[in-house]
């Protein structure tokens, strides 16, 4: 049989790899059944058994037990992939583990490929793209934030909605498109003009506010961009080091000690923040500095949050900060000096508390923003032009153009649309996304 054929019997491990408790071989394929049959001894027959069971046995080869299992049974089409599905759980040796495999090959499987499973479930009308894609999302999650975007989005919040938009626009496309053929009557219209424009800007507004999410989206999933900034000697460096709670970067009286940007991830109350400490802003003639306080600048421009640390006993206030951040003034060195309005904290005494309650406070405001979010970069490039094809129909309606015209710019709105949840893929994108899986899901 051609390896990579829908009908080929794959199997892998599940778990993650190495010695553990229990361990999970998962087959699947139109003879998972019969091959894991093949050594299971059992009080029940596999063959016979009723999807959704779960038997004891043992593994056995002529005179060689391998191992006590339990065995899950899933009955094509209602598993995972679609497929009939047995998963082997076994003890979590990795000889057991390797053996099983190796039993499981010389009785026709194939190794699975890096997310086959996931693929197979794709493409057997089990999930759409989207939902494929927030698997491996959900698996690699390093925080509830993130954990609860993916599960969001396995559970068809992004797919939902654009289903919903590719069934309206389908049915005004397809009036449009009989409006070509009686070409001959240029009187007739199918498709009514004013409903379209309506649709349009329902769908463009729609459109819009999904891609608005990504900035947030891609915050959670790459931990939201937190920007410590402030003039020299502010402690803008010790506070990183609180906030990690390590000394990743060097502190020291000296002015114009950090000339670049220190980043790094920090874990608060279920919520990834990604964390840069920056060069102080200030006026120099050091070309050196220049240059670090122009990373500050960009790194600022980037952020969602600002943490404008200021000196408490030498106070250097700035409201030159990005429009599109949070800025949260923190008056350090308060243990010396009262400060202002604001945060007060003393970094090097370690008293932090108010600010890590306060950045997780400014972050479940954010998440809680849109229902909807998107967070893959895939999907927000091709809303993108989608939503630049919608607004070429708003114009062409605008500039009374043909209903040839303006169904040529709603195809590329549907193509994009398509392209998000798998209606409309190539055999190449699909090996990119699935490539990305772990072995075994």
């Amino acid at each position: 049989m051609e390896e990579g054929t829908p009908l080929d019997t794959i199997c892998a491990i599940s778990t993650a790899y190495g010695q553990g408790g229990i361990a999970v071989v998962r087959v699947s394929g139109d003879r998972a059944i019969q091959t894991v049959a093949r050594y299971f001894v059992g009080t029940h027959s596999l063959t016979d058994a009723k999807p959704y069971t779960v038997l004891h046995g043992r593994l056995q080869r002529e005179d060689e037990v391998l191992d006590e299992v339990l065995l899950t049974l899933f009955r094509a089409p209602h598993s995972y992939t679609g497929e009939d599905v047995v998963e082997i759980a076994c003890h979590g040796s990795l000889y057991i583990q390797q053996e099983l495999l190796r039993w499981l090959v010389d009785a026709g499987c194939r190794m699975a490929r890096g997310g086959e499973f996931t693929q197979r479930a794709f493409l057997n009308g089990k999930m759409d793209l989207t939902r494929a894609e927030a698997v491996a999302d959900l698996i690699a999650s390093q925080s509830r934030a993130e954990k609860d975007l993916a599960l969001s989005q396995l559970r068809g919040s992004v797919s939902d909605r654009i289903a919903t938009l590719r069934e309206r626009l389908l049915h005004l496309t397809s009036l449009l498109e009989l409006e070509l053929d009686f070409a001959d009557h240029e009187e007739l219209e199918f498709a009514d003009r004013g409903e379209l424009r309506g649709l349009a800007d329902e769908i463009a507004e729609t459109l819009s506010s999904l891609t608005d999410s990504f900035r947030t989206g891609n915050a959670i999933r790459n931990g939201i961009p937190v920007a410590i900034v402030g003039a020299p000697n502010a402690g803008k460096s010790t506070l990183l080091n609180a906030l990690l709670g390590e000394e990743r970067a060097i502190v020291s009286d000296i002015r114009g000690t950090t000339r670049d940007t220190i980043e790094d991830t920090i874990l608060l109350d279920g919520v990834l923040f990604r964390l840069t400490d920056t060069a102080g802003i200030h006026l120099t003639d050091d070309r050196l500095e220049q240059l670090g306080i122009e990373r500050s600048r960009r790194a600022a421009e980037r952020a969602q949050i600002i943490l404008e640390v200021v000196d408490a006993t030498c106070p250097v206030l700035s409201d030159a900060w990005p429009a599109s951040a949070t800025v949260l003034r923190v008056w350090n060195k308060c243990d010396l000096a009262p400060g202002g309005p604001g945060l007060h904290i003393s970094a090097k005494q370690g008293d932090i508390s108010p600010l890590r309650q306060r950045l997780v406070e400014l972050a479940q405001q954010t998440l809680s923003t849109s229902a909807v979010m998107i967070s893959n970069a895939r999907h927000y490039e091709a809303l993108c032009r989608a939503l630049e094809a919608i607004r070429r129909v708003q114009q062409g309606m605008d500039q009374g153009l043909s209903g040839e015209l303006l169904s040529m710019d709603l195809q590329d709105c549907l193509a994009a649309l398509g392209e998000v949840t798998g209606q409309i893929s190539s055999e190449e994108v699909l090996h990119n996304i699935f490539s990305k899986f772990c072995i075994g899901k």
